[in-house]
C-alpha cells in the first residue's frame, strides 16, 4: 500500500466553510488533492471507488456554492459520498470506512450534520430533498435542498414520482443529475458548458421572464403557442424537455470535471427565482485514476489495492465458489434444458451472476434497471403466459417490490421463481444491505414455497426444484460469499416440497437449522456431544411449507429444540412455535428456543464478528442449549431453585 499523498490545500480544509474561504482559482487544486486522498484511503480500507472519483469536482463545487449544512445536500445511494465525508469533518476517520466501529460506506444521519438523510438504496434523494424543501417553506426558512442523483437511479420510478410532485417546492429544490455513463447525453465540451451558463444566467432568465409576461398578455391560443415554442426550442437545444414537462427548469449538460464552470452554473442556479431546477452534469466514473476509468465495473466496489499498479488484494484464491457463481451456473444449466426459462435482474447483473447467464442466453436474460417493482410484475406477466421466470434480486432490494410480490404473484398463484441473493448478514455493507427480512415477509404469504440452501449442492437442487415447479411461486435464499466446499451435483435432484433431512440423530437436544448456519449447527452438536448431551441436527430446507412430521417428531422426542436461521424475528422460529402451540407440543415440558438475528439493525463489520454478536455461531448455539437445560459449560446440571 502506498504512503499518503501530499495535500497542502486539503490539509487546510476540515469543514465546507473552509472551502468557501478559498479563492475560486484554488478549487481545481483542492479537487486534485481530494481525489488523491480518496484513492489513498480506499486503497487501505476497500469500498466503493469509481462513483466517488467521478463526483470530486462536483463535491467541491456544491460545498463552495451552497451554505451546507443549512442547505441540505442529499446524495442518492450515498456510496459516492466519500469525498463529501473527507471535507465534512471526517477525514481523520476516512480510513476506517466499512470497518467495525468505523465510518459507514453510505451517508448516515448519526455520523454528521452534513448527512441530513441516510441512504444506501437507490432513487430516494429527490423525494427526501422535496421533504426538506417543503419543510423549509412551511417554516419560513431560507435553506435549500440539493439532491445529487445518478442517471442509473433515474431508471427507478420513485425518482419520477418525486419530480412530478416537486413544483410545490419552488426554487428551494435543486436536483443535480450526475450523468456518469452517458446514457442520457453524449460527452459534452465547452459549447455545452457555455449553453448551461447561458440558460442559468440572469441574462437569459430575465428576458425569458419578460417574454413569458408578454405571452400571458396575449390571447390564450397565442399565449400557449409562444410558451410551447420557447420550451421545445430550448428542450431541443439542451435535451431537457422531459424534465421541463415534470416541472423543472433544466440546465445543462455541463462538464462535471470543470470545477470553475460548475461553480458558475451552480451560483446562477442558487440565485435564480425560478421553480425547481435540474442541473445535468456529465462525469466519468473513476475519473483521475486510470485503472478505475478503464474498468469502471471492476472498480465500482473494491477490496484493498495497490495504488500504483491498481492490483486488488483478493487473497490467495482457490477457495470454494461463491453462492452467486453456483447459482449462475445452475440457472444456466436449467436454461439449457428448458427454453421457457428466462432470467430477470434489476440493475445487478454482475452482483447476481446474471452477467454470465446473459452471455449464454442474451435473448432470455433481462436487466430492467433499478426497477424491482417492474421486475416482479414483468416476471408475473411472463409466468401467466407459460414461461418460467427467475427474478434474481438481492433480498434487501426485493423489499422494494413487496406489494407486487403479494398482489401480482401470490394472489394470482403465478409460478414466479425468486432467487434472493445476499440473504442474511453482508459484512461491510451493513444494515442497509443485509437480507434480514425475506423469511418474515414471504412466509406469511399463502401459496409460497420458501427454501434456504445449506450449501452449494443444496442450492443446485433447489434451483432445479424451482425450475420444474409450476403450481405456484417459489423462492430460494442464499448468502453472500463463498460456499463450504462441497462437490456440486452433476444431476441435481427435484426436492420433495416441504421435506427436510436429518443430518445426525440424538436424544436430548434437537437443532433445527435453516440455511447456511448448518455448518455451525454441526460444530455445536459435536461440542454438545462431547459434554455428554446427545444432539440431533436437522436441515429443514423449507421455511414454507414446514416439514410438520419431522418437526413434530423432533419436538416430542427431545428435551430441548433450537431453531436457527439467519433472518429476523418472524421467520422459521415463529412458524415452528406456531405449530407447537397449535398442536400442544410443549405441554409435556419441552423447551423451545429460537435463534435468529437480533431485533435491531446490526452495524457493519467482518461477517464472523457479526455472527458472533448475533449469537449465530457454534458457541452461541451451545450456550443456548446449556441454558435451556440449566447445565453449566462443563455439562454438569446446575442446582435448581
Amino acid at each position: 500500500m502506498s504512503d499518503r499523498p501530499e495535500t497542502p490545500l486539503l490539509d487546510s480544509v476540515k469543514y465546507p466553510a473552509d472551502i468557501r474561504a478559498l479563492d475560486k482559482s484554488q478549487l481545481p487544486q483542492l479537487a486534485d488533492e481530494l481525489r488523491a486522498e480518496m484513492i489513498s484511503a480506499v486503497s487501505q480500507s476497500g469500498g466503493h471507488l469509481g462513483s466517488g472519483l467521478g463526483v470530486v469536482e462536483l463535491t467541491v463545487a456544491v460545498h463552495y456554492v451552497f451554505d451546507t449544512p443549512k442547505d441540505k445536500l442529499i446524495w442518492d445511494v450515498g456510496h459516492q459520498a466519500y469525498p463529501h465525508k473527507i471535507v465534512t469533518g471526517r477525514r481523520d476517520r476516512i480510513r476506517t470506512l466499512r470497518q467495525g466501529g468505523g465510518l459507514s460506506g453510505f451517508t448516515r444521519r448519526s455520523e454528521s450534520e452534513y448527512d441530513p438523510f441516510g441512504a444506501a438504496h437507490s432513487s430516494t434523494s429527490i423525494s427526501a430533498a422535496l421533504g426538506f424543501a417543503i419543510a423549509n417553506k412551511l417554516a419560513g426558512e431560507s435553506g435549500r435542498a440539493i439532491a445529487v442523483i445518478g442517471d442509473g437511479a433515474l431508471s427507478a420510478g420513485m425518482a419520477y414520482e418525486a419530480m412530478n410532485n416537486a413544483e410545490a417546492a419552488g426554487n428551494r429544490l435543486i436536483v443535480i443529475l450526475n450523468d456518469n455513463d452517458m446514457s442520457i447525453a453524449p460527452p459534452v465540451g465547452s459549447l455545452r458548458n457555455s449553453l448551461a451558463r447561458l440558460v442559468s444566467s440572469s441574462k437569459y432568465l430575465t428576458p425569458r421572464r419578460l417574454a413569458q409576461k408578454l405571452a400571458r398578455a396575449m390571447p390564450e391560443p397565442l399565449h400557449a403557442a409562444a410558451r410551447k415554442a420557447e420550451e421545445y426550442t430550448r428542450g431541443w437545444m439542451t435535451g431537457g424537455t422531459l424534465f421541463e414537462e415534470l416541472g423543472f427548469y433544466y440546465v445543462g449538460p455541463i462538464d462535471g470535471h470543470n470545477v470553475e464552470a460548475l461553480v458558475e452554473v451552480l451560483e446562477n442556479v442558487r440565485d435564480a427565482a425560478e421553480g425547481p431546477m435540474l442541473v445535468h452534469v456529465v462525469t466519468k466514473k473513476g475519473k483521475g485514476y486510470a485503472p478505475a476509468e478503464n474498468a469502471a465495473d471492476k472498480y465500482h466496489g473494491v477490496v484493498k489495492f495497490d495504488v500504483v499498479s491498481g492490483k486488488q488484494d483478493k487473497g490467495p484464491g482457490g477457495g470454494p465458489p461463491t453462492y452467486t457463481a453456483v447459482f449462475a451456473k445452475a440457472l444456466t444449466a436449467e436454461m439449457e434444458r428448458d427454453e421457457r426459462i428466462v432470467a430477470i435482474t434489476a440493475a445487478m447483473p454482475s452482483g447476481t451472476g446474471l452477467d454470465k447467464v446473459g452471455e449464454a442466453f442474451p435473448d432470455r436474460t433481462f436487466d430492467v434497471g433499478i426497477a424491482e417493482q417492474h421486475a416482479v410484475t414483468f416476471a408475473a406477466g411472463l409466468a401467466a403466459q407459460g414461461y418460467r421466470p427467475f427474478a434474481t434480486i438481492y433480498s434487501t432490494f426485493l423489499q422494494r417490490a413487496y406489494d407486487q410480490v403479494v398482489h401480482d404473484v401470490a394472489i394470482q398463484n403465478l409460478p414466479v421463481r425468486f432467487a434472493m441473493d445476499r440473504a442474511g448478514l453482508v459484512g461491510a455493507d451493513g444494515s442497509t444491505h443485509a437480507g434480514s427480512f425475506d423469511l418474515a415477509y414471504l412466509c406469511t404469504l399463502p401459496n409460497f414455497v420458501v427454501m434456504a440452501a445449506a450449501d452449494e449442492a443444496e442450492l443446485c437442487h433447489m434451483v432445479h426444484t424451482m425450475a420444474v415447479h409450476d403450481s405456484g411461486p417459489t423462492a430460494v435464499r442464499y448468502p453472500r460469499g463463498e460456499g463450504v466446499g462441497v462437490p456440486l451435483p452433476e444431476n441435481p435432484q427435484v426436492l420433495e416440497i416441504g421435506k427436510g433431512r436429518m443430518i445426525r440423530e440424538g436424544r436430548q437436544v434437537a437443532i433445527l437449522s435453516l440455511g447456511t448456519r448448518l455448518e455451525e449447527a454441526k460444530k455445536a452438536a459435536d461440542q454438545l456431544d462431547a459434554k455428554g448431551l446427545s444432539t440431533s441436527v436437522a436441515d429443514l430446507r423449507f421455511a414454507k411449507p414446514l416439514d410438520d412430521a419431522l418437526i413434530r417428531r423432533l419436538l416430542t422426542t427431545h428435551e430441548v429444540a433450537i431453531t436457527i436461521e439467519e433472518a429476523a424475528v418472524g421467520g422459521l422460529g415463529a412458524h415452528v412455535l406456531t405449530l407447537a402451540s397449535d398442536e400442544g407440543l410443549t405441554d409435556g415440558g419441552l423447551k423451545i428456543r429460537t435463534m435468529r438475528l437480533p431485533d435491531r439493525f446490526q452495524e457493519h463489520d467482518k461477517p464472523e464478528k457479526q455472527y458472533a454478536e448475533a449469537g449465530l455461531d457454534a458457541a452461541g448455539i451451545v450456550e443456548t442449549a446449556l441454558k435451556a437445560l440449566r447445565v453449566n459449560s462443563a455439562g454438569v446440571e446446575e442446582v435448581r431453585a
